[in-house]
């Protein structure tokens, strides 16, 4: 008795394994094996569409109070499909459906005479009201049915760098911006527009046997949604005025890296991201395209040369308004002479290239280099956005003269509006690089959270150094930015403007009536909380950058200054 108990205990237990592998044999066959046959199979099986058929993680923008705002989130509503066996009526069904909705005639009826369809989706995103409306029709093949969609509260809000869901082929995910650079955390597995029995007992064997599974969950960013809006609205109104192409600006922490405010226009409604014509406008030029930033880059040359211990902010030369480098003439921008006497101050103030051509001179090829990429020009900057791209510095690696002698005023180099505010915010925060960044924290599903570390490293410049520019740069403000008028009683605020030739791509030359205005700040000078860069590409009707961007930035100054409470530093 007791050995027949035995025996037939481990026959069972032997039948059991023997089934248990059988059936990962037919699981790994069927997923693995015939997945293409089968998926295809699946997708005629649909079963009935779920309520929550669209789950992704969210986005949050962050309130300097520390609140967190949707930036993008799911939204419910309802969908219509058509049964083309039970729809008897075609034009009646769609006479009937336009009335309560607006619906496309040639698609509605190329859907319709599909021939033993079960299920075409003619209508999507219909709130509760619409869906109710046309339920009570009660159309003989018309289904409605719940679903869920994503959706950006801000519409247009930081549309570039947040990105949409959508679909590439059959695939729907994160296009473009922090959508598709943190997909892998947002995505859920139920991002396909029906459930089907089959599908759902096979489905992500294969991923989770043969793939290492990324922890999903939302992601906090360091975008202040007051000030991205404030910053969106300054742009628009420059923008217009002066009829520019492209306009963009950025707002950061000099001393992290930490992106408060981003913006571009022309932009686009995240919400009817298919309306945009031109699919160059998903694009972002702040971390995607390089520009010529002309002037704006003069700081970083003179930063190097105080290093180096060539200049001083008082060594002089004299300035005739242009000198002739290998048979080229370099020109001030008003063609006039300041004479004897000229100071490194008086270069920054005026923004003279002739100065700048002396500073380059003294400092010589090998360092204007070696300074240069310190800056990290050349690099990308590890920015948590796709697409990125480095600097154009082939300039500073050829062996003519002229070339050194351009770079020293920012011209015949090409950076990312991202790489120059990267660059240029180390002269505020001592000498240091640090790592631009949108993405604050991930707030994973399981209820733990990460907080995101950044890189910082140092540049070549010397902490004093760092302070010498920013004290020149100061001067600027108070001195030169609209004559003296600029100048903020109790904030010391670091500034340089800059005005650049456009790039002519077919000739290698330049546009003479085509230019590039940019212009930064950061503030409180010794001890920045904020660094401001301002760009605008062919702006009509102006013809410098102070005239385009020194009111502009006095009033994000002062705007930021206020919402945040900075206190006085002088």
């Amino acid at each position: 008795m007791r050995f027949s108990f035995f025996s037939r205990t481990k026959i069972l237990s032997l039948f059991f394994l023997l089934f248990a592998l059988v059936l990962i044999g037919r699981l790994f066959s069927l997923q693995i094996v015939s997945r293409g046959f089968y998926k295809e199979e699946a997708s005629k099986q649909y079963a009935t569409p779920s309520s929550d058929i669209f789950e992704r993680g969210n986005i949050f923008f962050k309130h300097k109070d520390g609140q967190l705002v949707s930036a993008a989130t799911q939204t419910t509503g309802y969908k219509v499909a058509i049964n083309t066996d039970l729809l008897k009526d075609k034009e009646d069904a769609y006479k009937k459906i336009s009335k309560v909705v607006p619906l496309d005639y040639e698609e509605f009826i190329l859907k319709a005479n599909k021939v033993s369809d079960p299920y075409e989706e003619i209508l999507k995103g219909l709130f509760k009201e619409n869906a109710d409306a046309i339920s009570a029709l009660k159309i003989s093949g018309v289904s409605i049915f719940k679903e869920k969609w994503r959706f950006y509260p801000g519409s247009s809000m930081a549309a570039q760098s947040l990105g949409f869901v959508g679909y590439k082929g059959d695939e729907l995910g994160g296009r473009y911006g922090l959508e598709r650079q943190y997909d892998e955390v947002l995505v859920r597995d139920k991002n396909t527009p029906y459930l089907n029995f089959f599908a759902e007992v096979f489905s992500n064997i294969k991923k989770n046997l043969f793939t290492d599974s990324v922890k999903k969950g939302d992601i906090v960013t360091t975008i202040e949604p007051t000030v991205q809006s404030f910053l969106e609205k300054e742009l628009e109104k420059v923008k217009e005025r002066y009829n520019i192409d492209s306009i963009g600006g950025i707002i950061m922490n000099p001393k992290d890296g930490s992106v408060y405010a981003l913006s571009l226009k022309p932009d686009f409604d995240l919400n009817n991201f298919s309306k945009v014509k031109n699919p160059l406008t998903y694009s972002n030029p702040l971390v995607e395209n390089i520009l010529e930033f002309g002037s704006i880059i003069k700081p970083l040359v003179m930063a190097g040369a105080l290093d180096a211990g060539v200049v001083t902010a008082d060594t002089t030369y004299n300035d005739t308004g242009s000198v002739v480098v290998e048979k080229k003439i370099i020109s001030n921008f008003d063609k006039k002479g300041r004479g004897p006497g000229t100071s490194m101050q008086k270069v920054l103030n005026d923004s003279l290239n002739t100065g700048m051509v002396f500073v380059y001179q003294r400092l010589g090829k090998e360092r204007l280099r070696e300074y240069l990429l310190s800056f990290g020009i050349k690099d990308k900057t590890g920015i948590d956005l796709p697409n990125e791209t480095g600097g154009l510095v082939s300039n500073l690696y050829v062996p003519r003269e002229l070339e050194y002698a351009n770079a020293s005023f920012g011209q015949g180099l090409a950076f990312t509006p991202f790489a120059v505010i990267r660059a240029l915010a180390s002269l505020g925060n001592g000498g240091s690089l640090v790592t631009p960044h949108l993405v604050d924290k991930i707030k994973y599903s399981d209820g733990t959270s990460k907080q995101i570390s950044y890189e910082t490293k140092p540049t070549k410049i010397k902490k004093e150094s760092a302070e010498e520019i920013t004290r020149m740069l100061v001067e600027v403000m108070d001195k030169s930015l609209k004559g003296g008028l600029a100048k903020m009683e109790h904030y010391s605020i670091a500034v340089k403007t800059g005005t650049a030739q456009v790039a002519n791509r077919e000739t290698g030359g330049y546009y003479e009536d085509r230019h590039n205005h940019s212009f930064f700040g950061y503030f409180p000078a010794y001890d920045p909380e904020f660094i401001v860069l301002l760009y605008a590409i062919n702006p009509k009707g102006v013809q410098y950058s102070s005239q385009t961007w020194a009111d502009p930035f006095l009033d994000i100054t002062k705007f930021l200054i206020n919402y945040y409470q900075i206190p006085p530093d002088r």
